[in-house]
């Protein structure tokens, strides 16, 4: 990991008020620029040049444990571990609360539970003995809401230590002032604690789940591997692999490293990191990957990329990086969450003031104090969002797109206008003569030879198609071999001029060739002494797909337009055959952002599809910049999505999940919001007169703890 990039393991958040305490205390820290926290995942992404200690001190100051996290797998370890560790506590402290709960509430019906002379004794040992099991069971909750309180801020730590630090306080207050008929709520303040513990253990099994997909990508990597020195073979972990080491790669085994296969011949499943159903083959000279599964065929491979370089590694590292980013919907609910826990605890005082003004006793008003700041959810509107973009992103990654943030994911929902590049796109990107041909007396042989001899000087895709189409004819000795970028190649062979290039090129032998030839492709001239003497007919090719893909994407609404550099007559050719609703053409790099940028002006939700540098500025004006497998670096740092399998099939999966994302986040916020809206006011006694009881304690806890699980289970809708 760079230096300005840091992750930490956070232990002790509890909701999303917590979440926006650990943010505001990294950013106070000198060199950090960014934080973002998660709740679903209690880590904190971190950008800036600070010094780790200090964010650690930082945290720990405001209550809370940091960890510094240096690799990915250690991160999996230290949070299994911490996730395990607290699943077990939580275990103990519902099990010890509600057992102990239940028999005060058996006892509490032997003896009565109004306190009288005959049951006070008893009702003191019941006392102690519900402050020794809330201290077990409960005092996670009162050490947060302790530490909240030297903080100046509230959670919901806050809440539970409130509301039932409270009851047991005036339960033990009736015992040392008795008052005829006073019901004491010993057995209530334990049970809360023992429900809400059951909630947070529920909660955190369900969790669990929701970062499988990513666990899957995890587990691909082997940890050992056999690697083959002065032609003996032995074993060793993985991460001791240095480039150029030579790996054996047999059926059942997962590729260690990425490298380039040296001997043999493998069929290679690249499922779980493409999207890919069926095995591919691999020669010799092609390329192989680490964490896929060889599934036929043996052979020994040679590293290249290892460790964090790999792509398997760099596909891990941008999941969890756009699972630590946030929508903008999170800074609404962040600041929602600042003022939560203070205005329930407002209402849950207000609530009983007016019922004691009502001339209701202290009990009832402090049943309603109680209840409402139990039934009060900050936990499900803090996790709305972070599972729902933990699944979400981990998905995509399954569907073979890897997102760079969660904006990318929201901001795809929405799009309804696709801009496809055409070279490497919607085309192979590899250009094919189609026609070759001789003009006047020359011999075919001659023109091959002298095309192929000038072409090898040069590394455009056109020059390349030449070279292999001549592969056979002889290399010739050019000499004053000079490169016209844009136009094409000059040099002398046996002191006559050659040049090869298009029509502007050719200068004076330009008229002497039919312009009509260039219609629908690129053609190629060659002169000797400004005299025609042939030409190459080159063309790129469509994808097998791309017809089919169009036809699916229009039917599910969107308008599919080309943007590309070539000619009009090229592009509309091309165009007609796929069937596309627009074509923008003879357009340079440096407007392709200008053309996107007019389409916005119109109203439009721009996606931008492309491979090449030159697509760079248009990827990064889109809404949402989409780059194909094999597209350049700088393509790939400016692109949003980033498809991981050959073709358009990723991102035709990738557009209608991500509605289906958008929707979830909204469920689960509005489901958060909609329980706290009914809930409260109900706690707070609005039925009463209508139904002359009141909602019990216990009851509101229960229903507190099936909010939060209600979304934990809503977001794992997005892994089926």
């Amino acid at each position: 990991m760079s230096h300005s990039e840091t992750q930490l393991l956070i232990g002790g958040m509890h909701c999303a008020a917590c979440v926006r305490r650990v943010e505001k205390a990294l950013l106070k820290v000198e060199g950090v620029n960014f934080a973002s926290v998660n709740l679903a995942d209690q880590t904190a992404f971190v950008e800036g040049n600070a010094l780790p200690q200090n964010m650690l001190q930082a945290v720990e100051k405001i209550g809370f444990s940091a960890e510094l996290l240096e690799s990915e797998e250690e991160r999996r370890i230290k949070q299994q571990a911490q996730t395990q560790a607290t699943i077990s506590h939580k275990k103990q402290q519902f099990i010890f609360a509600l057992v102990g709960g239940f028999s005060i509430m058996a006892i509490g019906m032997l003896i009565g539970m109004n306190v009288n002379a005959d049951n006070h004794l008893w009702w003191f040992v019941i006392a102690f003995l519900s402050l020794a099991i809330m201290f077990f069971s409960g005092r996670d909750f009162f050490k947060g809401a302790w530490t909240s309180l030297k903080n100046r801020s509230a959670n919901m730590d806050t809440l539970v230590a409130l509301s039932t630090g409270v009851a047991w306080l005036y339960s033990f207050g009736l015992l040392i002032f008795p008052q005829p008929s006073a019901h004491v709520y010993f057995e209530a303040s334990v049970m809360i604690i023992g429900f809400i513990n059951l909630g947070k253990y529920l909660e955190l099994k369900a969790k669990q789940r929701s970062s499988l997909a990513l666990e899957k990508l995890l587990d691909l990597a082997p940890k050992q591997a056999v690697i083959f020195e002065d032609n003996v073979a032995k074993t060793i972990p993985v991460k001791g692999i240095k480039p150029q080491m030579r790996i054996q790669a047999l059926a059942g085994d997962r590729l260690a490293v990425d490298g380039v296969l040296e001997s043999g011949n493998l069929w290679v499943d690249e499922s779980m990191l493409t999207g890919e159903a069926l095995p591919i083959e691999k020669k010799v000279g092609d390329k192989v990957r680490a964490g896929t599964l060889i599934q036929d065929g043996a052979g020994i491979y040679i590293a290249e990329q290892v460790g964090s370089q790999t792509a398997l590694a760099r596909v891990i590292n941008a999941v969890r990086h756009a699972q630590s980013s946030k929508p903008p919907l999170a800074q609404f609910v962040d600041k929602i969450a600042s003022v939560f826990v203070p205005v329930v605890a407002s209402i849950a005082l207000l609530s009983s003031l007016i019922w004691l003004a009502l001339g209701q006793d202290f009990a009832f008003a402090l049943a309603i104090f109680t209840t409402v700041l139990i039934i009060a959810c900050p936990c499900a509107l803090g996790l709305a969002i972070p599972l729902s973009t933990i699944a979400g992103v981990a998905r995509s990654a399954e569907f073979g797109v890897l997102v760079r943030n969660i904006e990318a994911l929201q901001a795809s929902s929405e799009i309804d206008t696709l801009v496809f590049d055409k070279t490497g796109t919607l085309t192979t990107g590899k250009m094919q003569v189609t026609q070759m041909q001789t003009v006047g007396n020359v011999q075919a042989d001659v023109v091959l030879s002298l095309a192929k001899s000038l072409e090898k000087h040069a590394s455009h895709p056109i020059a390349k198609a030449i070279v292999n189409y001549a592969e056979q004819a002889a290399d010739l000795d050019i000499e004053q071999v000079q490169i016209v970028k844009g136009l094409g190649i000059s040099g002398y062979f046996d002191g006559h001029k050659v040049k090869i290039g298009n029509l502007k090129f050719m200068e004076n032998a330009a008229s002497q060739f039919d312009v009509s030839l260039e219609e629908h492709g690129t053609v190629v001239y060659i002169s000797i002494n400004e005299q025609a003497t042939g030409y190459f007919a080159i063309s790129d090719q469509l994808r097998e797909e791309s017809k089919a893909m169009i036809q699916q994407f229009q039917t599910n609404g969107y308008q599919c337009w080309m943007l590309t550099g070539d000619r009009q007559s090229t592009a509309e050719y091309f165009a007609q055959q796929l069937g596309l609703d627009g074509v923008i053409a003879d357009v340079l790099p440096e407007q392709k952002a200008e053309k996107i940028q007019a389409l916005q002006a119109g109203g439009k939700k721009v996606a931008m599809v492309g491979d090449g540098i030159n697509d760079a500025p248009a990827l990064a004006q889109a809404n949402v910049g989409v780059v194909m497998q094999n597209g350049s670096e700088i393509a790939i740092e400016t692109a949003d999505l980033s498809l991981m399998q050959q073709g358009l099939a990723p991102l035709a999966q990738i557009l209608p999940f991500s509605k289906r994302v958008l929707a979830n986040m909204k469920q689960s916020l509005l489901g958060a919001f909609m329980y706290n809206v009914i809930a409260i006011p109900i706690a707070a006694g609005v039925l009463y007169p209508f139904t002359g009881t009141l909602l019990n304690p216990m009851i509101a806890a229960i229903a507190m703890t099936l909010s939060s699980i209600t979304v934990v289970l809503n977001s794992q809708r997005l892994l089926r």
